[in-house]
């Protein structure tokens, strides 16, 4: 599904030329949910930004389905953490602004935002709502557009435990009845553990893949109070340690 080869990603020019991304290769097959995590500012999202076709790679290639990413799709999704609401529309136009700039039909919509717990809430604007179910509603924009691909860029930053729980939760549960393919790059380990089949490492800038975790417990009942769960946490959290004191 989505192919990155040898991804190499540079800002500036000249003296103010920095490399953020060195040659980073992963594949994620379709229908299959990994996590990226790594240092603060080693460029995960700058490889998500690349695949989602907002910024054009230095050297390398990305492919999703076997076509070459040249810009934004309309068959990815991409979920940053501030949802980016717009404040003067209500809930249920916000879940529908993409459709409409996209010119697409709008059904679906509220049963999609019944799934996240938002019935009731259509008419409400974002300022009547708490920051986890605005994010929510970010969710629910992304998932109107029905999309093969779900880019997720901290979505759950901020949040308090439980909400951040809560939140992942549902993500989960959404990837169990749609089967969509998922990127999600975070800082915090046991959410990369939940929600990551496997979690991608890498280093400090510039970014190069270090290892990458397979997660075969991810998605079952309890994986979260379980002893598979507690060890492949401890496993990222002491490669990220080795990292950091290199």
């Amino acid at each position: 599904m989505i192919s990155v080869e040898a991804l190499r990603i540079e800002y500036g020019r000249g003296r103010r030329r920095t490399l953020a991304v060195a040659g980073v290769t992963f594949q994620v097959a379709d229908g299959e949910f990994v996590s990226l995590i790594g240092p603060s500012g080693c460029g995960k999202t700058s490889v998500l930004l690349a695949i989602d076709g907002i910024i054009r790679p230095t050297s390398g290639r990305i492919t999703i389905r076997g076509e070459d990413v040249r810009g934004v799709r309309r068959d990815v999704a991409f979920i940053t953490q501030d949802a980016g609401l717009l404040p003067w529309k209500t809930v249920r136009q916000n879940a529908e602004l993409a459709l409409r700039l996209q010119r697409r039909p709008r059904e679906g919509v509220q049963e999609i935002l019944r799934s996240l717990g938002l019935g009731g809430f259509e008419n409400r604007y974002p300022a009547e709502l708490s920051e986890g179910m605005r994010r929510r509603v970010g969710i629910a924009r992304a998932l109107a557009l029905r999309p093969e691909v779900f880019l997720m860029d901290e979505p759950m930053a901020n949040l308090d435990t439980l909400t951040r729980e809560r939140i992942q939760e549902i993500i989960l549960r959404l990837w169990h009845m749609y089967r969509f393919t998922g990127v999600l790059v975070t800082h915090d380990i046991e959410e990369a553990v939940f929600l990551g089949q496997r979690i991608i490492i890498l280093s400090p800038r510039p970014a190069r893949v270090v290892e990458v975790i397979e997660n075969p417990g991810m998605g079952e009942v309890g994986y979260r109070r379980s002893e598979e769960f507690y060890h492949v946490v401890v496993k990222a959290r002491e490669i990220l340690k080795s990292l950091e004191e290199r």
